[in-house]
């Protein structure tokens, strides 16, 4: 009882003692490299801030959520830290138990990773696991049994199973005590490694007529603080002479297993010999304190020593495994050795992609060169096994670029073109150089944002509309059409007039569009003999921001219809006249007395006239060219033949349907205007045209004129 008090009394003041040090576990250091580095102790609590590696890195806080920083790391299950955003420091998360982590390796390293983005930028944080006493010593037996004979001599050794602590360094087992008796004390030394391990030393010879059996309370110890401890019973029952222990061949017993192996694999075999005889040298073979997982792993055959593999062993789990092998003989004196196991790495992890970051959409003027994604690969597997290679497929404007450790930034390398090219599978594979290598492809969907590069594009170089004169107005001319292979309002086209003059007045007062469809519409009526063709330009314009546009011309021709009726010059169509020809008697058949001259406004064959005469004095003496005009005689003047000759000649044009004009042509058979004494009763109807009379008085004078002119000609030569 007096050691459990001062057990006590010493776990008191150490507990006081480390609740003063743990405020000084958080430290700080910092690499030449950029890296930094932490001290925490294991099984803290979630929350607590590590340290604030903003500043130890000398980073901007307002800029981490902008550059999106991030903890990230190799392990695919539990992310132990994380940064905050708001202020740079970095908290625990989840858990951080040491002995799941590290095992008994002497330094236990989480290796993490700080990213930034826009630049990339990547700096490792190692958190040292500091370990705490949290993990009492544990023997693998409650009872350890002893069959020792009463001819022991005194200071006789019996090795005692060890107890195992879970926890490493001080916190480990550092001693062993046994209840204070007569007969045993107990011998602790230091094995290979730091372990400590105790032997029962006989101090005083045992007699079995006395005690045939002793019961001992084992206490081992570690040396945290507080201290912890775990106990086990020593039942010794006492025999007759059992002289010789078990003796393995070899203290440390070593073997090379690659990881995967197939079960049922001999890792080793042991060997004890016992120079006794009978029941003395019978050996058997047994684990000493193995725990649950390597329960499951390995089988030992107890009369055999072979230890064979029964479970699956991962490399990346455990490189090697430590197991304590015992041998007893039949009264029960035990040994110990050893097994090192190497586990062996062999190419069983295919790497592992994994897309950190991605730009998506990405806008189709992206240039060439720009960062769009940030690809992570990982291969669990050591030395070559673990080397990775990345690649692309082939036709696909992007590459991959080596960036820091093992990530990839993904970057275009040609101009993108949405209209071309709306959406890239991006497939990434990436291989190990083990033998036989191992792969892995991840599949990256990236679509290609639309901006308004393309404008519009008249589906012809120009467009003619044909329309007839005296239209409606608002009568369809023709359509025009423009496409544009942007996406959604970039690609919407929208149709106007551009400003220009038609005949000096606006091109809206003529025609107009309509915005939407492209139709041309006629605003007025129009007029051939007036206008017989204009130009229009129309623009369509997208409604991209800045909007892109294009013109195109549109010839508008309009076409004649017959609408116009002929117009006769000569003689006036109207009234009465005068004689306006006068036909000599002696003239003959075919000779040219007069012509009718009429114009048409329209054209074509809506121009095209005929003349006929209607109505004559005499039908047979006259007769017109149709397409001439002209009057002729159709046989020769005779004395019979009225002096008076009336014609009534019809002008018709050749459109459909036809329109025409009439006028009244006189005509005066005589050689001398004196023969007609009766012409100043031909009255006239005052309401000819000026025109009609000048034209009578001008061939009045032009007959007298050449009539004197004869004369003259005929005195001369007389």
């Amino acid at each position: 009882m007096n050691v459990w008090a001062f057990f006590v009394n010493t776990m008191d003041r150490r507990f006081r003692l480390i609740r003063c040090c743990v405020a000084f576990l958080y430290l700080s250091l910092h690499f030449t490299d950029g890296d930094v580095s932490y001290l925490v102790a294991e099984e803290i609590k979630r929350g607590t801030v590590i340290g604030s590696i903003a500043k130890d890195l000398g980073l901007g806080i307002a800029t981490l959520s902008s550059r999106k920083a991030r903890i990230d790391t190799d392990r695919n299950d539990k992310r132990y830290c994380d940064i905050s955003l708001s202020n740079g420091d970095l908290i625990v998360t989840d858990r951080i138990d040491r002995e799941s982590l590290c095992g008994k390796k002497a330094t236990c390293v989480l290796k993490e990773e700080l990213v930034l983005e826009n630049p990339l930028e990547l700096h490792r944080i190692s958190i040292h696991v500091q370990d705490i006493n949290d993990n009492a010593p544990e023997f693998s037996e409650d009872l350890i049994l002893f069959e020792i004979r009463e001819s022991a001599i005194k200071g006789a050794k019996f090795p005692l199973t060890e107890a195992r602590d879970a926890d490493i360094g001080s916190n480990a087992v550092q001693d062993y005590s046994l209840q204070n008796n007569e007969h045993f004390t107990i011998h602790v030394d230091s094995a290979p490694g730091g372990r400590k391990r105790s032997e029962l030393v006989l101090s005083k010879e045992l007699d079995r007529e006395k005690d045939n059996e002793l019961k001992l309370v084992l206490t081992a110890v570690d040396g945290g603080s507080p201290r912890r401890s775990g106990t086990a019973v020593i039942h010794v029952i006492v025999l007759d002479a059992n002289d010789n222990a078990p003796v393995f061949s070899q203290d440390v017993y070593k073997a090379s297993l690659p990881e995967n192996s197939p079960l049922d694999t001999v890792v080793v075999t042991v060997k004890a010999s016992d120079v006794d005889t009978g029941s003395n040298g019978d050996i058997t073979y047994h684990f000493d304190h193995m725990s649950d997982d390597r329960v499951s792993l390995f089988s030992l055959d107890h009369k055999k020593g072979e230890l064979r593999l029964v479970g699956s062993i991962d490399y990346e789990t455990d490189t090697s495994i430590e197991l304590r092998i015992r041998a007893k003989d039949g009264p029960g004196l035990t040994s110990y050795c050893s097994v090192m196991i190497d586990i062996t790495d062999v190419n069983d992890n295919a790497p592992a992609i994994s897309l950190k970051s991605l730009s998506n959409p990405l806008p189709e003027n992206t240039k060439p060169g720009t960062e769009v994604g940030i690809i992570n690969v990982q291969d669990r597997d050591s030395e070559s096994n673990g080397q990775v290679r990345c690649s692309l497929q082939q036709g696909v404007p992007f590459k991959l670029v080596p960036s820091i450790k093992n990530y990839y930034s993904l970057v275009s390398t040609g101009q993108l073109d949405r209209e071309v090219v709306s959406n890239y599978n991006i497939t990434i594979t990436a291989t190990d150089e083990g033998s036989p290598p191992l792969s892995s492809s991840k599949s990256v969907q990236l679509s290609v944002a639309d901006i308004n590069d393309n404008p519009p594009v008249f589906e012809e170089e120009s467009y003619s509309a044909y329309v007839s004169e005296n239209n409606k107005a608002g009568s369809t001319l023709c359509s025009v059409a423009a496409r544009d292979p942007d996406w959604r309002q970039n690609g919407t086209v929208i149709y106007s007039l551009l400003a220009g003059e038609v005949n000096g007045a606006p091109v809206s007062s003529y025609v107009s569009v309509n915005g939407d469809t492209g139709v041309i519409h006629a605003v007025r009526s129009f007029d051939y003999e007036q206008l017989r063709s204009f130009k229009v330009q129309v623009m369509a314009r997208d409604n991209g921001s800045p909007p892109l546009s294009s013109n195109v011309t549109v010839s508008v021709f309009i076409s004649d219809v017959n609408d116009n009726a002929p117009q006769i010059l000569y003689p006036a169509p109207e009234g009465n006249s005068f004689m306006t020809e006068l036909v000599p008697k002696a003239a003959h058949g075919g000779s040219l007395v007069s012509k009718v001259i009429a114009v048409d406004a329209d054209s074509g064959q809506n121009a095209w006239l005929s003349y006929q005469i209607v109505k004559s004095t005499d039908p047979g003496l006259f007769t017109i060219g149709v397409h001439s005009g002209e009057i002729r005689t159709q046989r020769d003047i005779s004395e019979s033949d009225s002096m008076k000759q009336n014609l009534i000649v019809s002008v018709k044009d050749n459109g459909q349907p036809s329109l025409s004009a009439t006028c009244s042509m006189y005509l005066l058979i005589s050689d001398n205007l004196a023969e007609v004494p009766e012409l100043k009763d031909i009255s006239y109807d005052e309401k000819n045209s000026k025109l009609t009379s000048y034209l009578i008085i001008a061939l009045v004078s032009v007959s007298t004129f050449f009539l004197t002119f004869i004369i003259i000609i005929l005195g001369v030569r007389c």
